[in-house]
Order: C-alpha cells, then structure tokens, then sequence
C-alpha cells in the first residue's frame, strides 16, 4: 500500500540497510499464500467444509504437516538474521523477531501439528 512507517520493524536489516525489497506484488502474494494456509487448517479441524473433499484427506493431512515444519523452520531461522538463533540482534526487526515474530512461529507450528494429528 506504499506506506513506510513499519517497514524497519517488517524486514531484516544488516547495517541499516534492508536485506529484501519486498514489493506490493509480492507483499500480497504473501499474504494470499497465508490466507490460502489458513483455510487448509480450517478444512482440516472441520471449520471449512469443501464438496469432495474430507477434512482427513492424504494430500489435506501433508499439507498441514507440510504447514506445521515451514512455521517450525521460521521459528528457527537461518542462524544469522531471523529466528531464535539469529546472529545478528541489533535492529528494530530482530528485537521484534526475538519478542514476538519467531515465538509466534513457533506457536503456530506447535498448534498446527496438534491440528494434524487430531
């Protein structure tokens, strides 16, 4: 939406400088990727109900488990700028990282695998 406001607190930086750019386009790709992952967990604990498809079907069941390690590697990063055992921990991102984006991650993964295993 063009806005700057939380953008030093939203990526990671090194020196001050962001290391991704991220784009509008891509900005919403996300976020319709996690709507998308969204509504597989809701199909999966029977929130959301599809025609033709059972909330215990092979490929809805890998999905979630699939959902549930992606959250879990968030969660632990790349050893360097994001994560728990991120190196890097003087910017506003990593601050907010430690605090609230990578517990957050990992909550997610924890909860989302109770989901898979129900």
């Amino acid at each position: 939406m063009g806005g700057k406001a939380g953008k030093a607190a939203a990526v990671p930086t090194a020196g001050g400088r962001a290391l991704i750019k991220p784009s509008a386009l891509g900005t919403t790709m996300v976020a319709a990727g996690l709507c998308v992952l969204a509504a597989l967990v809701a199909l999966r604990i029977g929130w959301l109900k599809l025609p033709g498809l059972a909330n215990d079907n092979m490929f809805v069941q890998i999905g979630i488990w699939l959902i549930a390690v992606m959250f879990a590697l968030r969660a632990v990063g790349d050893f360097r700028y994001f994560g728990f055992f991120k190196r890097i921990r003087d910017s506003k991102f990593a601050r907010l990282d430690t605090l609230a984006y990578s517990p957050l991650c990992a909550a997610l993964a924890i909860l989302i695998g109770i989901a898979a295993c129900r």
